[in-house]
């Protein structure tokens, strides 16, 4: 299945979560921090008010956009305004 967003919607498949610490403790997914950078996928058809464009990674609001399953992988739907800076 393919998303289109509309508007000045940014599709974003989050960033995988690390489940070790770098000493080696596993952290279980309730205690983990929500994911705040993730990949631009695609982008909406209003390009004035988008600032980013496909590929590349991002920062956004923690508690941002709307969660979505696309082929079974967890990808998020944010508001161009959600996405506070581009990680180069």
């Amino acid at each position: 299945m393919k998303i289109k967003p509309i508007g000045d919607r940014v599709l974003v498949k989050a960033e995988e979560v690390e489940e070790k610490t770098a000493g080696g403790i596993f952290i279980p997914q309730t205690a983990q921090e929500k994911t705040q950078a993730g990949v631009v996928e695609a982008i909406g058809d209003n390009k004035e008010k988008i600032k980013v464009s496909v590929g590349q990674k991002v920062m956004y609001d923690k508690y941002a956009g709307t969660s979505i399953k696309v082929d079974g992988k967890e990808k998020l739907l944010l508001k161009g305004d959600d996405i506070l800076a581009v990680i180069e």
